[in-house]
């Protein structure tokens, strides 16, 4: 028999690289969306990664515990990825009650249907370096302590942080994945990584002239989703459930990126991007640079894909998309 996975998120774009691999591994995956009044849920990432098809969708959503009480007894998963969120940073200023609600409390929802109806299976919990926020340390591992600067990465850490509990208190195999910035094609065109790459390529099509960007001058640890997916799977593959920072440990700003979309198409980026102000965070975070020395040792991953090859992929996916 297939081993049975569980995915909450899994329309977003980990959500659907994790259902690929899986797939890939010979796993029967189901994949968790809310209902809406749409005829079909919104599994465009799946269907451009040409597995939408074998996704099994059931309803459920993270703020009714009685859905994924019965969704756990239904499918029996031996792995749940709840990786399903309100996972815009900007966003969670203007809706903080409902990144709570879906973040924090969603997590301590599942944690409880997963404890009372599948006890037995491994659980992993996407967490965010944005808990890390304004670090005390220039690089961050699992010991690092955090502090986080929006509604996001509080939220963020209240599921962390009940994740461990679970685990400590009731035995559940429950491991969270501090994941750094991972980008892809299947990225929203809100987040910056993808604001860039589609602002080149539209410039480069003569389709608009300029894009508007906040604080370019922010640094990241950029890596592919790819390549991140991987390590969730690997973390519920082990003995014992731990936490691990996924991340490339290298480090490069919003200017080095759009540096590297413009430069792949001929294009100078300081000629093209326009600074506004609007369009910075009430709270920054300047620096986040990962230390995944754990991961690597540990699980034995290692990120494949580098900065580059991920904004030209990103870029080239972009321009495609224009064009047709």
């Amino acid at each position: 028999m297939p081993k049975r996975a569980l995915i909450t998120g899994v329309t977003g774009q980990d959500g659907a690289y994790l259902a690929r691999f899986l797939l890939g591994m010979g796993y029967a995956v189901w994949g968790v969306v809310r209902r809406t009044s749409h005829e079909a849920p919104a599994d465009h990432r799946l269907r451009w990664l040409g597995v939408a098809d074998q996704v099994r969708f059931v309803d459920g959503n993270m703020v009714d515990l009685s859905s994924l009480i019965r969704l756990m007894t239904d499918i029996r998963p031996d792995e749940i990825y709840n990786l399903a969120a309100e996972s815009f940073v900007a966003t969670s200023w203007h809706q903080p009650l409902l990144t709570a609600n879906v973040n924090a409390l969603g997590v301590v929802n599942v944690l409880e249907a997963v404890r009372i109806a599948a006890p037995g299976a491994r659980f992993y919990q996407a967490s965010s370096s944005e808990m890390f926020g304004k670090a005390a340390s220039e690089r961050q591992n699992e010991t690092t302590p955090f502090y986080p600067r929006s509604p996001y990465g509080v939220s963020k850490l209240f599921g962390h942080w009940t994740t461990v509990n679970y685990r400590e208190s009731f035995g559940l195999h429950a491991s969270s994945g501090i994941l750094f910035n991972h980008e892809s094609p299947l990225r929203g065109r809100e987040f910056v990584s993808r604001k860039v790459t589609d602002g080149a390529a539209r410039i480069k099509l003569s389709l608009a002239t300029d894009i508007r960007l906040g604080n370019i001058d922010a640094k990241r640890d950029w890596g592919h989703a790819r390549d991140y997916v991987r390590a969730m799977w690997m973390m519920l593959q082990q003995e014992a459930a731990d936490d691990y920072v996924v991340a490339t440990g290298r480090t490069a700003s919003v200017r080095d990126l759009c540096d590297i979309a413009f430069g792949h198409l001929g294009l100078r980026a300081d000629q093209h991007i326009v600074i506004d102000p609007a369009l910075r965070r009430p709270a920054e975070v300047d620096l986040l640079w990962g230390d995944p020395a754990k991961s690597f040792r540990v699980l034995g991953w290692r990120p494949e894909i580098g900065l580059e090859q991920l904004i030209c992929e990103m870029v080239e996916a972009d321009l495609a998309r224009l064009r047709a």
